[in-house]
């Protein structure tokens, strides 16, 4: 019985039977590029994103998270659209300042920073959003050291998390960030210390499809930083609320309603506490930005029946696109939306299994799906390629060639 999967995002359009991305077809993108596996990034599609937000969210600033896809290409165009970079490494550090982002505007989060990422930092003059009291201890020390002002916000392990998200990042015990109870006595370490602080990160959970639970985690965000600040007798210049905004990879899904969330938080900072009245508020945005914006576009290259099952065999697989096949944090392995990006204009006619060119039965991009014949020459779609993909997924596993990346639209 074949499985079920989401459609096609509605930004995605053919011609005829070709896929088109951007306004191109797909074998001029494929040809351009020089060949498949190929991932391609609509900055039309991400421009659109972001003005959704600023309509939504207008007095509040709009951070992108790098870790959700650092192309380059796609960097330098966001860069331009949006207040501030979220980074997790010196390498996300180095990339933000080489393509043009101011200092002021780029935060570093993380709970494993070395010594060398938080000297860096420190020199550079971003601000660092420390996770525990040792790695506050290491920065003042090497502020110190080197006649440095470390800018430094906290990040906060708040005691709720987002209701229903994929990933948990607060509430109970927590690598990550600093246990509320404990926050402002370290702001106070911080002050003294003779840093600059710079606020909260308040941050409770990630992929998030119910605008109910997010407007509720975004409330008791407020409070917690509003509670915080009146324990640290002074207002935080920046309180970053985290995003947590998710798209719907599957089946049953629908999209976030991110007007209602951007109605209840502006009706919520008209009524902020004195404590707040002063700080400016972010929020950071990865896979809702770039997520949908993406396709990954493999040959097929072989196609064999076994058992009565038919597989179609591509030059792409789980190590360009780990989360596709399941393997980046599925409980149950469900499919993202896939097409015969050649063959758009023909019915489904067979229920197939499109894997990779690994020898693992991991490497599965699509389950037991409904799609029209194809064989080997064909092109398959994966679309929600935009985020996580290429730089979250084991490249190097048995030496496989990497994939292509280009972007089409906006200035390219």
């Amino acid at each position: 019985m074949s499985k079920p999967m989401r459609a096609i995002p509605a930004d995605f359009m053919a011609r005829g039977a070709m896929l088109h991305v951007g306004g191109r077809s797909v074998e001029d993108l494929i040809a351009e590029a020089g060949g498949t596996p190929l991932f391609v990034y609509d900055l039309g599609m991400v421009a659109a994103r972001i003005a959704r937000f600023r309509a939504a969210f207008p007095t509040i600033q709009l951070h992108y998270a790098v870790k959700a896809n650092p192309y380059r290409p796609l960097l330098d165009f966001i860069i331009s659209l949006v207040d501030g970079l979220d980074v997790a490494s010196a390498g996300e550090l180095r990339l933000a300042v080489a393509s043009g982002a101011e200092a002021a505007s780029i935060s570093f989060a993380g709970p494993g920073k070395r010594d060398f990422e938080l000297e860096e930092a420190i020199r550079t003059g971003v601000t660092l959003n420390v996770e525990s009291e040792g790695e506050v201890a290491r920065a003042l020390g090497i502020g110190e050291r080197f006649g440095l002002r470390p800018r430094i916000a906290v990040r906060v392990n708040p005691d709720f998390e987002i209701k229903g998200s994929g990933m948990r990042m607060g509430g109970g015990a927590k690598p990550f960030g600093v246990d509320a109870e404990r926050v402002p006595a370290l702001v106070r370490t911080i002050i003294e210390g003779g840093a600059e602080w710079r606020g909260f990160h308040i941050f409770a959970g990630s992929q998030a499809v119910r605008a109910e639970a997010l407007i509720e985690a975004q409330r008791a965000t407020l409070n917690l930083a509003a509670e915080l600040a009146d324990a640290v007798g002074e207002p935080p210049p920046l309180v970053n609320l985290g995003g947590g905004f998710g798209i719907p990879y599957f089946a049953g899904e629908e999209p976030l309603d991110v007007e209602a969330i951007g109605y209840a938080l502006m009706e919520a900072r008209e009524h902020l506490p004195r404590s707040l009245k002063s700080s400016v508020f972010a929020i950071e945005l990865g896979r809702w930005l770039v997520g949908e914006a993406g396709v990954y576009l493999t040959r097929i290259v072989d196609r064999k029946v076994s058992h009565g099952k038919t597989f179609l065999v591509t030059d792409g697989g789980m190590h360009h696109q780990l989360a596709a096949s399941g393997n980046f944090g599925q409980v149950v392995r469900r499919n993202y939306p896939v097409a015969i990006a050649n063959r758009m204009n023909e019915a489904a006619a067979e229920e197939a299994s499109i894997v990779g060119c690994l020898c693992t039965p991991l490497d599965r991009l699509a389950d037991d799906v409904m799609v029209p014949r194809a064989e080997p020459g064909d092109v398959v779609a994966v679309f929600m390629a935009g985020a996580y993909g290429l730089s979250a997924s084991p490249q190097a596993f048995l030496g496989q060639p990497p994939a292509l990346e280009m972007v089409v639209g906006g200035s390219d």
